[in-house]
Order: structure tokens, then C-alpha cells, then sequence
């Protein structure tokens, strides 16, 4: 069985290259969730969902495709802005997953409701039922990741990050009983400082992983992220901008790194770990398949 641990955009693209080849479950970051006019939105989760049930914009790599804002743009005339753009069909989600939450239903099972409704046949499973909040440190104070990264764009100096309330976060049943079951856990090329590591600070779960072949895909080409701000959060938490800078961060359990072609010369092994070069860029379901079919080709080796 094969586990992969998620955040948004990087590794939602490769799963759409993932799920035409094997079976896998995935545990999901939910360290960026907030509530919006009301209801719960879970962004990592629903671009996992969004992807493996073919609904994501692959324009923005968040929501729904050929979505409308009517809803957003209606508030926005009366005086009330909300942080994030939400499109109508994306708020449908999270008002039934409000709803489900209202009615006593845990996020595992809305997640999972909503998940059968729109086909996706993996298990998707949110790395805790705890609310955790990443909290962005900035010379302005600390904000919520959402506001540092939409309402200030990401351009604040960012002195630290850490996780509000991760210390009472535990791994869910179901999300032990997945990594038991599994013999290979992926690290997909998600920001590894917070999408990845909230998901390994959860208690239960970095436990549960050092006697499984752990490999990751690195999010990081030469110097720089494919997207988002894990550059700048990475030297916030005092890792170099690299992939072994990525190595660094999961060393303590990791086996295999792939690293872009155009990294091609960190290839062999590096502290016990063993770094293969592979195009990483995903610009299509083609490249995620073939970086997928390297992935499972490890796994076989």
C-alpha cells in the first residue's frame, strides 16, 4: 500500500498522473483551513479532491474549473469582503461540509462523504481532527498563513512560522491504521515547511513512518520553489533554499529524494540517502504519469 502526504498545488498534480497507475491513499494538510462566511474551507483538501475527480482548474491549480464568484462578487457589493475569492460551485463543498460538521459528522467522515460524492475513489484523509492553525511571524505581527499569502501576497518579511495548537493534534485511527498498512510512504512536492511539516508534527505520525521506504519529490529546483512561498518559509525556519535543503528537513527518515534533471549532478548518495534526478516540472497529466511511473518503479526496486 502507498500513503502519500499532501498539501496544495505541487502534489495534487502529480496524483492526477498517480491515479491511472496504482492504488494509494493520501493524508492531507489541514493546517491552512479557515472559516469563511461561515463555512469551513479546507484548501488542501479540496485540491486533492479537486484533482483526483479531474474537477481542478489547472489554469490556477486551486478550485473549481469554469467556477463563477456571483456569490463573492454579490457580498463584495454589499460591504462585505471576504479573505479568500470563493467560487459558487467551490462554496457548494464547504457548505455541505459545514453542514456535515454542524450535523456531528468528524472531518475525516465529511472529507469522506465528499470525497464518494464526487467519485474519487482513494481514501483521503485529513491529518487530524484538531483544529491547527500556521501562524506566519512577521515584522507586522502574526497573521494567519491565508492572510500572509492572499490579502498580503506573500510579501512580508517572514521571521518565523510555527503551528498554532499542533501540540494537541493527534493522528487520527483511520490515519494510523493507513500508514500501518502501508509499505511506502510519498512525500509529494508540497511546501515542506507548511504543508509537509505540519502533517509530520502531528503526533502519531512521524512515529509511525521510520521503518517504511520514504520518498520524496522535491519542490525545489536549484534555488527556487516551483510556486508559492516555501523559499522564503524555508529560510524563515533556517534551511537553504535547495534540495538538500529539502534532505535536510527529512533526513531523519528518509530514503529517496528525486531531484529535477536540471539537479542532475547531486544524483548518488547523500548521507545515507539516495537522490535520483527526474523531470519534476509537471505541466500536464503526461509528466505527472511519467514522474509517477518513476515513483512506483522505486517502490518495485
Amino acid at each position: 500500500m502507498l500513503t502519500v502526504f499532501s498539501g496544495g498545488t505541487g502534489t495534487p498534480k502529480l496524483l492526477r498522473g498517480l491515479k491511472e497507475l496504482c492504488n494509494f491513499a493520501v493524508i492531507v494538510n489541514t493546517a491552512e483551513d479557515i472559516w469563511i462566511s461561515g463555512n469551513k474551507i479546507c484548501p488542501d483538501i479540496d485540491s486533492v479532491m479537486y484533482s483526483l475527480s479531474e474537477l481542478i482548474d489547472t489554469n490556477k491549480w486551486w478550485g473549481i474549473k469554469e467556477d463563477t464568484f456571483v456569490t463573492h462578487e454579490m457580498l463584495k457589493k454589499l460591504g462585505y469582503e471576504e479573505m479568500l475569492k470563493v467560487g459558487d460551485m467551490d462554496r457548494a463543498i464547504h457548505i455541505l461540509r459545514s453542514e456535515l460538521l454542524r450535523k456531528g459528522y468528524s472531518l475525516t467522515e465529511a472529507t469522506r462523504q465528499i470525497a464518494k460524492r464526487l467519485g474519487v475513489k482513494q481514501d483521503v484523509l485529513p491529518m487530524c481532527e484538531e483544529e491547527v492553525e500556521t501562524i506566519i511571524v512577521t515584522p507586522y505581527g502574526e497573521m494567519h498563513f491565508q492572510e500572509f499569502w492572499v490579502s498580503k501576497r506573500g510579501e512580508p518579511e517572514v521571521i518565523d512560522v510555527f503551528f498554532r495548537n499542533i501540540e494537541n493534534a493527534k493522528a487520527t485511527d483511520d490515519v494510523v491504521s493507513m500508514l500501518e498498512k502501508s509499505e511506502v510512504i510519498l512525500i509529494g512536492p508540497s511546501n515542506p515547511i507548511t504543508s509537509i511539516m505540519p502533517i509530520l508534527e502531528v503526533r502519531g505520525i512521524k512515529e509511525t513512518i521510520y521503518d517504511k521506504k520514504v520518498i520524496a519529490v522535491s519542490p525545489i529546483i536549484g534555488n527556487r520553489a516551483f510556486s508559492g512561498p516555501a523559499g522564503k518559509l524555508m529560510r524563515a525556519k533556517g534551511f537553504e533554499v535547495s534540495p538538500l535543503g529539502i534532505l535536510e528537513i527529512y533526513k531523519d527518515f528518509l530514503d529517496v529524494l528525486i531531484v529535477d534533471k536540471s539537479d542532475e549532478k547531486l544524483s548518488g548518495k547523500y548521507k545515507d540517502i539516495q537522490i535520483i534526478a527526474e523531470n519534476t516540472v509537471i505541466n500536464n497529466k503526461k509528466d505527472a504519469i511519467k514522474l509517477s511511473k518513476t515513483i512506483l518503479s522505486l517502490i518495485d526496486s
